[in-house]
This record gives C-alpha cells, sequence and structure tokens, in this order.
C-alpha cells in the first residue's frame, strides 16, 4: 500500500510555521532573544500538532518536517540549547505530544535538512556544521517518532569514489540516534542510484529513491531495478520521493518541480508496493490530495478491466 508525505508546510490551509533571521536575534539581548525563540518553537509546536491532525483527517500518511521547526539552532553566534529556552520544559512536551498523535494515527515524520549540510565536504567547518545541524534534527526527531533523516551525498570534489569514502567514514562518526535515522537521496546532477547504493549497502544507510532526479540524471539502472534495489537497503517502510517537471521532460530545466505530480509520472512499478512516497509539488497538499484521487480512480478502472478481462 502506497503512504502518501506532505512536505514541509501547506498552500491553503492557514497552518503557519514561523522562523526568525540570526540578523533580527543578534540584535536583542541574550534573555530577550531566548524569549523571543522560546515563543516560536512553541508556535511552531503547536503548527506541527495542527499539521499532523490535518494529515490524519485527509488520509496522509506522513508528514516531513521543517529543517527550522527550532528557528536558527544551530547557528554559530545566534543558536541555543534547548534547556537555555525560558519553556523549555513545555517546548519539549508540545513536541512529544506531537510524538504521541503520530503513534496513535499511524502517521510517519520526517526530516530533509538544508542543502547546506554536506558531509563529505573537504572544508572541515562545513562538515561540522552538517554533523551538529543533524544532531539537532536527530533531538526532535526523537520527540516526534521521525524516522528519517534525509541527505543527499553531497558533491564529488573532483573525485566520486573518494568523496563518496569520505561520505561514509563521516556516517561512522554519527552518534546512534543520527544514524538510525540517516538516509541517503540520489539527487539530479551528481550522485545516481547507481552511484549511492554500495555505500548505502557497506553503511547501512538506506536509500531514499527519487525517480524525478532519476529521470534527470540517468545511470545504467532501469527504474524498476533502482526500485527493487532501492528497497532492499530497508528495514522499515521505504520511503521514495516524486515529483513532475516544471515544463515537461523537454522543457529546458527538467529537474524544477511542478505544482502538482502528473499521474503519468507515477511509475507502475510503484503501485502494488509497500512504500511512503513523498509528495514534492509547490501545491503542496492540494497536489497530495489531487494525486491520490488520480492514483484511486486509475486503480479503480485497473480493477473493472481485469474483471472484464476475466468474465467469461
Amino acid at each position: 500500500m502506497i503512504h502518501f508525505g506532505l512536505c514541509c508546510m501547506f498552500r491553503d490551509q492557514p497552518i503557519k510555521f514561523v522562523t526568525t533571521t540570526a540578523t533580527a536575534i543578534s540584535k536583542m539581548q541574550r534573555p530577550e532573544a531566548l524569549a523571543k525563540l522560546s515563543r516560536l518553537c512553541l508556535e511552531n509546536a503547536d503548527a506541527l500538532f495542527a499539521a499532523l491532525k490535518y494529515c490524519a483527517e485527509n488520509g496522509i500518511a506522513c508528514f516531513r518536517i521543517n529543517s527550522q521547526i527550532l528557528p536558527i539552532k544551530t547557528h554559530p553566534t545566534c543558536g541555543y540549547a534547548v534547556d537555555e529556552l525560558p519553556e523549555s520544559v513545555e517546548i519539549v512536551r508540545r513536541f512529544n505530544e506531537c510524538g504521541e498523535f503520530v503513534r496513535k494515527h499511524k502517521l510517519r515524520t520526517s526530516f530533509h535538512p538544508d542543502q547546506f549540510v554536506v558531509l563529505n565536504s573537504p572544508r572541515l567547518d562545513v562538515m561540522e556544521k552538517s554533523v551538529l545541524e543533524l544532531e539537532y534534527q536527530a533531538e526532535v526527531a526523537q520527540w516526534v517518532g521521525a524516522d528519517v533523516i534525509n541527505i543527499h551525498g553531497g558533491g564529488a570534489f573532483g573525485d566520486k569514489k573518494k568523496a563518496l569514502d569520505d561520505f561514509a567514514r563521516i556516517v561512522d562518526r554519527l552518534s546512534a540516534r543520527v544514524r538510525d535515522r540517516l538516509t541517503v537521496e540520489n539527487d539530479d546532477k551528481i550522485y545516481t542510484p547507481a552511484d549511492l547504493l554500495p555505500v548505502c549497502r557497506s553503511t547501512g544507510i538506506p536509500l531514499v529513491y527519487d525517480v524525478h532526479h532519476h529521470r534527470c540524471n540517468r545511470d545504467d539502472l532501469s527504474e524498476e531495478q533502482a526500485t527493487e534495489q532501492s528497497i532492499a537497503t530497508w528495514n522499515r517502510r521505504p520511503m521514495f520521493h516524486i515529483s513532475s517537471p516544471l515544463e515537461g521532460w523537454n522543457g529546458p530545466k527538467p529537474e524544477r518541480h511542478h505544482d502538482y505530480i502528473d499521474v503519468s509520472d507515477f511509475p507502475k512499478s510503484w503501485l502494488d508496493l509497500d512504500l511512503t512516497v513523498e509528495i514534492e509539488a509547490k501545491a503542496k497538499e492540494l497536489a497530495v490530495l489531487k494525486l491520490i484521487k488520480e492514483l484511486n480512480a486509475k486503480k479503480h478502472r485497473r480493477g473493472k478491466s481485469a474483471e472484464r478481462q476475466s468474465s467469461p
């Protein structure tokens, strides 16, 4: 059975996540800044609960949590530990409440850190900041029951093999709470499924197969082969990604995401699998609900066709 996922925010629903900037926070005295950050964290915990409630009521089984759910948490000068915040106990309680809701309603939550998370960067400061960001997101993941923190393979830096070896080496140094949730995704420019699958097998890190990226950045694997081999890297329900190109597959930039998913882009080989598929589309909840409706209609037509073929 396909479980569908909504990514980070809503288009039409009045559910909003709040943030701030390091510039704004740096102008405040530290107590005032921590009080403001505390309020924002509480607002985001409440928004997350509302988002999860909407998903549960509308047949959306997964919600990807925005990386800034705790605003500027890891900023080098304005960042903070949660227990520094005036309402830290209440913040953790509200996020734990989200986790209880997730478990009760059999939902799934995930994280997808920002592009600055590059574990195999040759720059030590970038690598260390990346690890710090993963640790922060793993902390929140423990509260809300998220089982996926998904990243890209990083850069090639002129030597793809060495870059992947560096990626695997850093993965081995991560804390258990990060490693247990860490996944890696093929991208549309550098790393294909065929590049990443050996690393996934050697490290035990599952592959999040993005079929749109694979269509933009091909290797020798068919979509069916990439699907099968990606599933084999998981010890829980696999998570995949789908999106459609903004200007079509023959457009100038097929990697750009459309508002909606073209139902013909959904791989036939996925239809009968047990997967979580996150929908990466600009229309957000509208795109997820539209795809669910169209796939259900398609499945119904397949069933009717099979009935006619089996009739004497």
